[in-house]
């Protein structure tokens, strides 16, 4: 069982910490528009406490985003991530993803994975970090 500091849940994401790495839900059904962005990146910072981790990111759960939604993340969703490993299933997340990565330039290292293991195997580089 996830102690309770370990694990938080808001409406659209849900968080935890395990093995030196933070894992990043999107629910299912969500819609990234700029509200959702800034309440899941605001609920995570604080979450972390201050501390930075490798951040496995999994936007299965996610239907489409917004431009505001894509910008905020692009500029404020990588606070306290050394580096991020996107897990995407469906081909338009992976459009969007890629769409993200080449146009909004996350300022760290960040990559799209099909994968929770092809992402979990990226990260553990940057663990300890």
């Amino acid at each position: 069982m996830i102690a309770t500091h370990d694990f938080y849940e808001n409406a659209f994401a849900k968080f935890w910490i395990c093995d030196e790495l933070l894992f990043f839900q999107y629910k299912s059904n969500t819609i990234i528009n700029l509200k959702v962005a800034q309440l899941v990146v605001t609920d995570r910072i604080h979450f972390q406490r201050e501390r930075a981790y490798p951040i496995l990111c999994d936007l299965r759960g996610v239907v489409t985003t917004d431009k505001a939604g894509r910008d905020y993340l692009a500029q404020f969703g990588s606070v306290l991530a050394i580096a991020v490993g996107l897990v995407v299933h469906e081909s338009h997340l992976v459009a969007i993803s890629n769409f993200y990565l080449e146009v909004n330039k996350p300022v760290v290292p960040t990559q799209i994975f099909s994968t929770d293991i092809d992402a979990l195997q990226y990260l553990q580089d940057f663990k300890g970090g």
